[in-house]
């Protein structure tokens, strides 16, 4: 079996060229509503202190946050050219462009983080509880994120062994604007533009310096006989974008529904959910190919040492809060309402 082919567009519903819905939002869109629909099950079955009309406030205030730190971890981590760039079109500020995919989930748990203590401070809520609960219902909303880095074909994975590449696995992904990248051999790609020109279009004439691209949108348009011509010289990368969903989502939930599966002290899902994420991020981040000039310090990258530090302080919050006195366990999945 071929590798999957990255021919995903952004829009679910284009209404002009450039707007539209994107499947991006709709995947943040998706997270959040089955965060809110599981905050409230918890609230109204006793398994959570807020009550159900506080769920609907306390997942607002997750959805500013996420978009706000998000948005500001990933440029401050990763792009921080854009802070100084400035455009014409809406909406001008290079900071501002989320439409444009670039969101940093180190970012977003900050910003998670930030309103976790100012909603339990305004609602008279124990500000570890909080934090359990958050913790708990996002993992959703990451497992729909990395889902849609993948549609906007971003963060790639590693590329596969030199081994494997003449026979790439079903699973492995390749990505038609690999020709747009400084090493990639063009004259590899002489069939898909002669295909290209077969089918009548005028940018594939040898006089053209924008056949690349006229080759790119056909395979986008679904054009197979272009698509059969170019991916077999295509490089096969690692479905990083997969791996890290499965174990941002349903791995991640899975443990610590196990852990929470009777009453804990408020804090040790939070610090349960640090080790996890730290752990599994740090396992999957091998196969995925490292941001360009993003600091690496030996074999590390930086999400990978952000992981560590993460995992180093869920390990402190799981003992101290296991060890607190006078604190009564709360929550228990298995609870009854």
């Amino acid at each position: 079996m071929a590798s999957i082919l990255h021919t995903l567009g952004p829009f679910a519903l284009e209404i002009s060229p450039g707007m539209g819905v994107r499947w991006y939002g709709l995947a943040y869109l998706a997270g959040f509503v089955v965060a809110w629909m599981a905050l409230r099950w918890m609230a109204k079955t006793g398994r959570s202190m807020m009550t159900v009309r506080n769920t609907g406030d306390f997942v607002t205030a997750m959805v500013l946050s996420v978009l706000v730190g998000g948005r500001v971890g990933h440029v401050l981590l990763y792009e921080p050219s854009l802070l100084w760039t400035f455009g014409s079109g809406f909406p001008f500020w290079g900071l501002l462009e989320i439409h444009k995919g670039g969101m940093s989930s180190h970012g977003g748990m900050v910003g998670v983080a930030i309103a976790v203590i100012w909603f339990a401070r305004t609602r008279g809520l124990a500000v570890l509880h909080v934090m359990d609960c958050a913790a708990f219902i996002c993992c959703p909303g990451l497992m729909f994120g990395r889902l849609a880095n993948w549609v906007n074909g971003e963060l790639w994975g590693r590329a596969l062994p030199e081994s494997m590449q003449s026979s790439a696995p079903w699973w492995s992904v390749k990505y038609p604007v690999q020709i747009y990248e400084g090493n990639f051999d063009l004259s590899l790609a002489e069939p898909a533009r002669a295909a290209l020109a077969a089918s009548g279009v005028a940018g594939a004439e040898a006089s053209s310096a924008q056949w690349p691209q006229y080759v790119v949108q056909a395979c986008y348009s679904g054009n197979r006989a272009v698509i059969d011509a170019l991916e077999p010289v295509l490089t096969a990368y690692y479905p990083s974008n997969f791996f890290q969903a499965i174990t941002d989502g349903p791995i991640l939930m899975g443990v610590l529904a196990l852990v929470w599966w009777r009453p804990r002290k408020p804090g040790v899902i939070a610090g349960w959910f640090l080790i996890t994420y730290g752990v599994l991020r740090e396992v999957t981040e091998q196969f995925r190919e490292p941001d360009q000039g993003v600091l690496m310090v030996g074999p590390l990258t930086l999400p990978m040492l952000i992981s560590v530090v993460m995992v180093v302080v869920g390990a402190g919050m799981v003992l101290a809060c296991s060890r607190r006195r006078g604190v009564e366990p709360v929550g228990g999945l298995r609870r009854l309402g």
